[in-house]
Parts: C-alpha cells; sequence; structure tokens
C-alpha cells in the first residue's frame, strides 16, 4: 500500500531564494524519511489572506511562513502559541487532527538556539541588552531577552515611534530609545543585536560606533549575507564574542520539522557547512 506523502513547503513572495528547503531536505534525508518531502509555494500578498484561511486545500501538513505573509497568516490561524499571539505574527503552521490551523513563531526559539549553541553561558548575566531595529525580527529577539530574564532592554530604531510601539506591549523592561542615544547606551550593554537589514548583502552599511561597547559585552547579527557582517568584523577585532545570525535561521527551523514530521533533528556542522557552501561564503 502506498504511503500518503507528507508535504510542507516554505511560504511568502518571493520564496525563491530560501535555504529552508535545503535545511529542511537535509534533515529529511540523514534521517530516511522517505515519505515526505519540502518545497516552496509562492504566495503573493494580493492572495495571502484566501491561501491561509483556506490552507486546509492546499495539500500540505504544515508550511513556514515568511515575509511579508506572517502577520496575515496569524490572523487566519485558529490557534496560536504565546510568541505568536504576543508578536502577531507567525512563521510556522500545522493541520491539527481536527483540521485546525495552528500557528507558532519560532523565531525567538531560533534566537535562543544560536546563542545557546555557539556563546554558551552568553546569558548569565542578563543584564542589559540593546537591540537595533523595530521590525518583526526585533520583535522575536525582545521576546526571546524577556524570555531569559533580561533586566533592560533598548529597541533603538531611526524611527522612534515603531520602538514605542514595541516597547509599550512589551512592557517596563523595554525602553524604546532614538538613534542618536546610541552611544550612550552601548557603554551598558551586556549584549548588542542587530535586527535592521542595514549590512546585508545589497543593503546599504550599518554605521555605527563601537568605542563605547564593554569588551565583555556579546555582539549578535540577525543578518547572514554576508556571514561575517561589518558589524561582527568590528567588534571580533576590538575583542568582543560575536554570533552569525545564520544559527537563528537554522534552529528556527527545529521546532517546525518536529511539528510536521515527528522528529526533532540538530543542528550540526554539516548542516551548517551545507548552508554556508549555498551562501557562497566561506567558513
Amino acid at each position: 500500500m502506498r504511503q500518503t506523502l507528507r508535504r510542507a513547503a516554505i511560504t511568502g513572495h518571493p520564496v525563491t531564494h530560501s535555504r529552508s528547503p535545503l535545511v529542511h531536505g537535509y534533515w529529511l534525508k540523514k534521517h530516511g524519511i522517505k515519505d515526505a518531502e519540502y518545497d516552496r509555494v509562492d504566495v503573493p500578498p494580493m492572495n495571502a489572506e484566501t491561501y491561509y484561511r483556506n490552507f486546509r486545500e492546499s495539500g500540505l501538513v504544515g508550511a513556514n511562513i515568511t515575509v511579508p505573509n506572517k502577520e496575515v497568516a496569524a490572523r487566519s490561524c485558529d490557534r496560536l502559541d504565546d510568541a505568536a499571539r504576543t508578536m502577531g505574527a507567525v512563521n510556522t503552521i500545522w493541520l491539527d487532527g481536527s483540521g485546525r490551523l495552528c500557528g507558532a513563531n519560532t523565531d525567538w526559539l531560533g534566537f535562543l538556539g544560536n546563542l545557546d549553541q555557539l556563546a554558551p553561558g552568553w546569558d548569565e548575566k542578563a543584564g542589559t541588552a540593546v537591540v537595533l531595529g523595530a521590525g518583526g525580527a526585533a520583535r522575536a529577539v525582545v521576546f526571546a531577552l524577556l524570555a531569559r530574564k533580561f533586566t533592560r532592554v533598548h529597541i533603538v530604531n531611526r524611527t522612534l515611534e515603531k520602538a514605542t510601539k514595541i516597547a509599550d506591549e512589551f512592557g517596563s523592561r523595554t525602553i524604546a530609545q532614538s538613534w542618536d542615544k546610541l552611544g550612550t547606551l552601548l557603554e551598558e550593554a551586556d549584549l548588542l543585536v542587530n535586527t535592521t537589514s542595514l549590512g546585508m548583502t545589497g543593503k546599504p552599511p550599518l554605521e555605527i560606533d563601537l568605542s563605547p561597547l564593554p569588551v565583555s559585552a556579546l555582539v549578535t547579527d540577525a543578518v547572514y549575507a554576508p556571514l561575517e557582517t561589518d558589524l561582527l568584523k568590528q567588534a571580533a577585532a576590538r575583542g568582543n564574542r560575536t554570533v552569525d545570525g545564520l544559527g537563528m535561521l537554522l534552529h528556527q527551523a527545529v521546532p517546525a520539522f518536529e511539528t510536521w514530521f515527528g522528529l526533532r533533528p540538530e543542528v550540526d556542522d554539516e548542516l551548517r557547512a551545507l548552508v554556508v557552501a549555498d551562501l557562497g561564503a566561506s567558513q
């Protein structure tokens, strides 16, 4: 008797260059799961609401969601986990046994998993963090840092209103700050996180003076193309510990794979090397 194929996919617009099929395909092959596959489904914003509300007809058991569809997909779900409810966005969806569409946001788990793996003990002093940016990635990072009991999280953005909106939603430990305050804020930082697209290949550079930052602070960048951004180069040159953003992509995929295919995979060196090679970078 022929087994029913369990299909999952990355959905959003565009999805042509997504590395998710490479990641999930690696795990499917490694664990010998032959009755499953992971693909790409391009869902333009104009079709997104209809697509996710009718997800039961897609033929998929679940999907990842990338920009710009994370919010509309969340609104289409029958049930959301705490992170997705708080952020108003999902990156993982699946159909439960009753056919209900469930949604989760695992980006924050990806952020934590990356730092836990590559900078063990990074949160032993859960003091002050400075987060650059106020988009979806910043929300995930702030959620993660509060979960790890950071006492103060500064959200720094060129448009202060966007930072204020996040700070108001997350409570008294989060503080919105204008970009011109960055130098002073860095003086007390235990952790610096860039969640903006600045420094990404094809984007403007992130111009920042790290001289006020303590050498004991950890610096990490959500950008992973290039793998070592100018921010990370500058930080490493002055003696700060650094962690690139690739692991966030890899670790956020772990709970999704487990939900769809019933096995919890590992982010190992071989997977990282495979994706690095695909990025055309060198380790």
